[in-house]
């Protein structure tokens, strides 16, 4: 089709507001990126010299049940408290659904445009599954090069009514099967600090369930372009499949920015804000992005768990009483997910909202 890739207003209007996504926009022809994706200098990601991150060295989670606990254990607590982010094998997630989840993801979004648009926010037939483009595409200063699909999980009979039916099967699946790993570390790091979360509790933080399905079209000049800005998740942990293309990278505490490689089989867990809040800061909620490439499509699927809206966050007492202060207040999660979705991506900036003055 013919198309005017320099009028901003019909292209915003094509991508977002239409629901083509930038697949359609590389379906449509398009050799170049066009303006509106093309980022600052200062946050474009440079792939020369790039540091490969100590998370390449999975965690075997088979062995927290066993002899080995207390050093599986310690590896866990390690890496939460410093780099934010590990990758774990053996958790119980099968690697045939590891497969069959990219396999669907690439199956909705090679779906026709139309197929996809029917779940754009203002007009999705579910309030459980929302379709688009980029993170805040309204308020951003350059769109994200990512289309998305996003489910949240109420119980199994409502995803599998209202999932998208490439997906909801297989994603319903693979949440069921990572819900208790998940739990399992939560567990392993409250227990380091001396806390036992009762169940109820457990269940309140981590009420909120997503399943998210990322695809990331091969980008003409990925020099120009990023798949996801920096930023921090606000939930308690992220679990993410990732593909074996690439292109997550994390932040490093002398600012570097280091990729995580994909691993075969293995899943990739980052702390979100929750649980640095809920830890006093003990655990650090991880800053990464995503870059583009040119050498083929990206998926990756995120489970985000996150507390109930009505849910209270704030430093454990315990913390606070072994800290002597509380780095953070408490506040509802529906007032941080308020202001998380407000701004545009923007590093570690949305945890300034819950620090204390």
């Amino acid at each position: 089709m013919a198309f005017n890739y320099e009028d901003q207003t019909i292209l915003f209007d094509f991508v977002v507001k239409q629901g083509n996504g930038v697949k359609g926009l590389i379906d449509s022809g398009m050799s170049c990126v066009p303006q509106p994706f093309v980022q600052l200098p200062s946050e474009r990601i440079a792939t020369l010299n790039a540091h490969t991150c100590e998370a390449s060295q999975p965690i075997d989670l088979s062995q927290l049940d066993g002899p080995r606990h207390k050093e599986v254990a310690n590896q866990i607590v390690k890496a939460a408290e410093t780099l934010g982010f590990f990758q774990v094998v053996n958790h119980g997630v099968s690697v045939e659904l590891l497969e069959l989840l990219k396999t669907s993801a690439h199956e909705f979004f090679s779906q026709p445009p139309q197929k996809k648009a029917i779940y754009l926010k203002e007009v999705s037939p579910s309030k459980l599954v929302k379709y688009g483009t980029s993170f805040v595409p309204e308020k951003e200063k350059a769109i994200e090069w990512k289309d998305y699909v996003s489910m949240l999980y109420t119980n199994d009979h409502e995803a599998l009514q209202h999932w998208p039916q490439p997906c909801r099967e297989v994603a319903l699946a693979f949440l069921k099967s990572s819900i208790q790993m998940v739990k399992r570390v939560v567990e392993v790091l409250m227990e380091d600090v001396g806390v036992r979360l009762e169940e109820e509790r457990m269940n309140s933080l981590m009420g909120t369930k997503m399943v998210n399905m990322n695809y990331y079209p091969a980008c003409p000049s990925p020099e120009l372009t990023i798949g996801v800005g920096r930023h921090s998740d606000m939930g308690m942990l992220t679990v993410l499949l990732q593909d074996g293309i690439g292109g997550l990278y994390v932040r490093l505490d002398n600012g570097d920015w280091a990729e995580i490689p994909p691993l075969n089989g293995a899943l990739v867990i980052n702390v979100g804000d929750t649980l640095q809040i809920l830890s006093n800061g003990k655990y650090k909620s991880a800053e990464h992005r995503v870059r583009t490439t040119n050498i083929g499509s990206r998926v990756s699927v995120p489970i985000f768990t996150a507390p109930n809206p009505s849910e209270k966050i704030g430093p454990l007492p315990e913390l606070v009483k072994r800290d002597g202060v509380a780095r953070y207040k408490e506040l509802l999660f529906q007032d941080y997910m308020n202001n998380f979705f407000s701004q545009p991506h923007d590093g570690k900036k949305s945890l300034d909202f819950a620090c204390a003055n």
